[in-house]
């Protein structure tokens, strides 16, 4: 079964803004786009009410997908496009459907100022238990704001792709999440940035050496030499995609966060082990769904 590229419509701007974020990775993907519409039986009593009968529920909840479906094959031709509406509860249908998909696409929305953005409870429990990559896109996300800007410093789509931007542990890097954000770059034929956050082990704390200038310096190379082995079989595996290795002291999720602005895609991960509190998508992804300006995909991995 070919699977497809699957976005979770709900009619709101940033569930549009992550459907148009899908078509242009489906087209990049060479792959189906699907159009997930879920909704939630409207509770007896209001389904009775003269201006929420069944009839008028109905009619709204097939609006959605039918005329974000046309929009959406309006602005690609070329593009193989289906709806699907199904009723539940959305976070369960939206971990059934992400199954069976290359990926899947859901919207945040924006809090405004320096807050960042809200990734609703639903979105964040997709996010956690989904077997297959989610990429989160923020509202107002436009296809301009994935290249670089042109000659005169205006948006353009005519202009190169910003780089991908890979969250890295190398105490445990995944091959599954290093190749997803590979085959991203190549994808695009831009560059990936590779970013490593590190602090010291907490003994350097303890006593008192981690604040030694020279000792920094020597744990700061040691962590650069790390990174770049960790790559080395990567080179070679995508020998077009040009590789920044990025390592730095610190927080890994400001880090990310910073380099989100000056990315078209920030790529993280997930792992899929459960701990003594259920599953958990982890402090630096949590602060990088919130706060990226770019699309972030999520990959699981063990």
């Amino acid at each position: 079964m070919t699977r497809t590229v699957t976005v979770g419509l709900d009619g709101s701007p940033e569930s549009r803004a992550a459907a148009e974020w899908a078509a242009r990775e489906a087209e990049l993907l060479e792959l189906p786009l699907k159009l997930v519409h879920v909704w939630e039986p409207v509770p007896a009593p209001m389904a009775q009410a003269p201006l929420v009968g069944p009839e008028t529920h109905q009619h709204w909840t097939e609006r959605i997908p039918r005329e974000a479906a046309e929009g959406v094959r309006l602005r690609h031709p070329g593009l193989d496009v289906s709806t699907e509406q199904v009723s539940g509860r959305p976070a369960d249908v939206l971990l059934g459907v992400a199954n069976d998909a290359e990926l899947l696409v859901l919207g945040s929305r924006a809090l405004g100022g320096i807050g960042g953005f809200m990734v609703g409870s639903v979105g964040l429990s997709v996010v956690a238990h989904a077997e297959r990559p989610v990429v989160v896109v923020r509202s107002g996300q436009q296809a301009a704001d994935e290249h670089e800007t042109d000659p005169v410093g205006g948006p353009s789509t005519q202009t190169p792709f910003r780089p991908v931007v890979l969250g890295l542990d190398i105490e445990s890097p995944d091959d599954d999440l290093i190749a997803f954000a590979f085959a991203a770059a190549a994808r695009r034929g831009t560059s990936l940035r590779v970013v490593h956050g590190w602090n010291p082990p907490y003994y350097y704390d303890t006593y008192g050496v981690a604040t030694d200038l020279g000792l920094r310096e020597e744990l700061a190379r040691q962590e650069s030499t790390a990174l770049t082995e960790a790559l080395r079989a990567w080179r070679e595996k995508f020998p077009a995609v040009e590789i920044i290795e990025q390592s730095h002291y610190g927080t890994p999720g400001s880090h990310l966060v910073d380099a989100s602005r000056e990315a078209c895609l920030v790529v993280v991960g997930r792992r899929t082990r459960r701990g003594p509190l259920g599953t958990r998508i982890g402090s630096v992804t949590h602060t990088v769904l919130h706060h990226s300006t770019a699309p972030v995909a999520v990959v699981p991995h063990a």
